[in-house]
C-alpha cells in the first residue's frame, strides 16, 4: 500500500508538471472584460475563458495586431493593426470577422523598440461611443504622444486637452482619466530614477485640472480605475528583499489617500495591466494573471495553430551576402549571407552550406592561406 500511495503520488506529481509544461507563454498586452481574456500571441489577437482553456484566434494577417481592448459592452475589441506599412486604429468583433478601419493619419513610420507603439489602443470611452488611443503626434517628438479619441461609428478623431501621456484610463464615469504624463513603457531601462521616471495623475476633463497621486523617483505606470481605487505599477521598494526592483500592482485608494501592494512577484515584472470594472489581468514571465481585488491567480491558457513561421523553410540569401574572400586557388569563393557560410564555385559545381546552423550566426568567413 505504501509503493502504491508513492507511485500516485509521483503519477500525480508528474501529471501537474506536464500540465505546466503544456500551458503557452509569451501571451502579451492582454485585456479582460467579464469571463473573457483577450491578448496578443505570435503577432496575432486571441480571445479564451478568463478561467482558463484553449484560445481562439481572432485573427492571422501577416501584419501585427497590438493592444486589443474590450467595448464596454464585451461585444468589439479596439486594437493597433500594422496591416498597409503604418499602424492604425482598428475594431473587429469578438466572434471574428473582417477588422474595421478607423484611423487614417500617417503614422512616423519605424521606430526604435524604446520608441513606442504609434495609435496605441488605451480605453474606450464608458457609453462605448469612442476609442482612446496615442498617436505620436506631438510637434516636438516622434517617440512623444498625446490622448486622442476617434468615434467607433467612424469619423475624424479629436485631441483631448492633455499636451502628453502615456497609459492611462477613463474614471467610470467617463468624467476623469488616470494617466502618466510621460511615455516610457517600452524603454525597459530596470531600476530607472532619472527624470522619466514617471508619477500617475488624474485629470477632470470638465475643468482642465490635473491632480498627481504619486510622487516618488520610483517609476509608476500603467494606472487602470476601478471604482473608488487607482492601480497602477510600480518598482519602489518592496518589504521582500527578492521583490526590489520588479514592477508590481499597487492600489491607491481614492477616499483615504492610501497605497498598498497588491501582488508579489519576485521573478518578473508586472506588465500592460487592464481593467474592466472589477478586475485586472496583466502579463507575468510569459503567462496572464487575473486579479479579483483580493488575490492574483494564473489563468492557464493553451494557444494552438499551424504557426507557419516556426516551420522549416527555404531561403534565397542571394540578397542578404554581407561578405566574401577568394580561396587560394580561386576556383571557389566563400560567401556569409544570413548568418550562414556558403562556398561557391567560379564556374560549375554545386554551392555548399558549410555551417548549416539557422538558430547560430556566422559572419567574417576568410579562407586560410593553405585552403
Amino acid at each position: 500500500m505504501k509503493k502504491l500511495i508513492i507511485f500516485l503520488a509521483l503519477v500525480a506529481s508528474a501529471t501537474s508538471v506536464l500540465g505546466q509544461e503544456k500551458l503557452t507563454r509569451l501571451l502579451r498586452q492582454p485585456d479582460i472584460h467579464g469571463d473573457t481574456v483577450a491578448f496578443v500571441y505570435a503577432g496575432d489577437l486571441w480571445i479564451a475563458s478568463a478561467k482558463g482553456g484553449d484560445a481562439r484566434r481572432l485573427t492571422s494577417d501577416e501584419g501585427m495586431e497590438y493592444f486589443p481592448k474590450f467595448s464596454p459592452d464585451g461585444r468589439w475589441i479596439a486594437f493597433t493593426g500594422d496591416y498597409s506599412g503604418s499602424r492604425q486604429v482598428y475594431v473587429i468583433s469578438v466572434d471574428g470577422g473582417a477588422p474595421r478601419q478607423l484611423t487614417f493619419y500617417n503614422d512616423v513610420g519605424a521606430l526604435p523598440p524604446r520608441g513606442g507603439i504609434d495609435n496605441r489602443i488605451l480605453d474606450w470611452t464608458p457609453d462605448g461611443k469612442n476609442i482612446l488611443f496615442l498617436p505620436h503626434r506631438v510637434p516636438w517628438s516622434d517617440r512623444m504622444a498625446r490622448p486622442y479619441i476617434v468615434p467607433v461609428a467612424g469619423g475624424m478623431e479629436t485631441p483631448l486637452a492633455i499636451p502628453e501621456g502615456g497609459g492611462g484610463m477613463y474614471s467610470p464615469d467617463g468624467t476623469k482619466l488616470v494617466y502618466t504624463p510621460i511615455e516610457r513603457e517600452f524603454r525597459t531601462w530596470k531600476r530607472y530614477r532619472g527624470g522619466r521616471a514617471q508619477d500617475v495623475w488624474i485629470y477632470d476633463l470638465a475643468s482642465n485640472k490635473s491632480e498627481q497621486i504619486t510622487n516618488s523617483p520610483y517609476t509608476d505606470n500603467q494606472p487602470v480605475w476601478i471604482g473608488d481605487t487607482i492601480y497602477f505599477n510600480s518598482d519602489r521598494p518592496a518589504g521582500n528583499a527578492k521583490e526590489a526592483g520588479r514592477l508590481n500592482l499597487y492600489a491607491y485608494d481614492l477616499k483615504t489617500k492610501q497605497t498598498r501592494k497588491v501582488t508579489n512577484h519576485a521573478d518578473y515584472d508586472v506588465l500592460w495591466p487592464s481593467a474592466d470594472k472589477s478586475q485586472i489581468v496583466y502579463e507575468n514571465g510569459g503567462y496572464l494573471y487575473r486579479f479579483d481585488g483580493q488575490k492574483s491567480e494564473r489563468i492557464p491558457i493553451h494557444v494552438y495553430g499551424d504557426f507557419r513561421n516556426t516551420l522549416p523553410y527555404f531561403k534565397n540569401v542571394k540578397d542578404n551576402v554581407e561578405g566574401y574572400s577568394l580561396s587560394p586557388s580561386a576556383g571557389r569563393i566563400v560567401f556569409t549571407a544570413r548568418g550562414e557560410l556558403f562556398t561557391v564555385p567560379a564556374k560549375e559545381g554545386e554551392i555548399r552550406n558549410l555551417t548549416q546552423t539557422p538558430g547560430i550566426r556566422e559572419r567574417d568567413g576568410i579562407w586560410s592561406p593553405d585552403g
